[in-house]
Formats: C-alpha cells, sequence, structure tokens
C-alpha cells in the first residue's frame, strides 16, 4: 500500500484512469501486483482437523490416566 501523502501528477493521472476504468467481470483474474491473490491456502483446513482430534484424543488419555492413578 502506498502510504505516501503528494503524487505527481502522472501518478495522480495514473490513478485516475485506473479507478475509471470498470472492472472484468468476464475475466476475473488476481492482479499481478497481489500475489497472495493467487495462491489459495490448503494448508490450514486440512491440519487443523488433525489437530482437534489429537487434542482430544490427548485429553481423553489423560482424564482416563489420571482416574486410575489411586
Amino acid at each position: 500500500m502506498d502510504k505516501r501523502e503528494s503524487k505527481t501528477q502522472e501518478e495522480e493521472l495514473q490513478h485516475f484512469k485506473e479507478v475509471s476504468q470498470p472492472e472484468d467481470f468476464d475475466h476475473p483474474e488476481p492482479d499481478v501486483e497481489q500475489p497472495e491473490a493467487k495462491s489459495s491456502s490448503h494448508g490450514l483446513h486440512r491440519v487443523l482437523p488433525i489437530v482437534i482430534v489429537v487434542l482430544g484424543v490427548l485429553a481423553a488419555a489423560m482424564l482416563l490416566l489420571s482416574g486410575n492413578g489411586n
């Protein structure tokens, strides 16, 4: 994100040209400047259920083993 306060005339003209162009709904492609929009995050939604199951099994094992200590 550009956080500069002032822009040159060429930058302002380029900005107005980009803003005035309608969005291309027929060919929706991520911008070249946004590589994160191209890659999908497949990792978290696959790992999270596994982590939940493992924590559940550990919690159940701890509860069972703590009751047999007497």
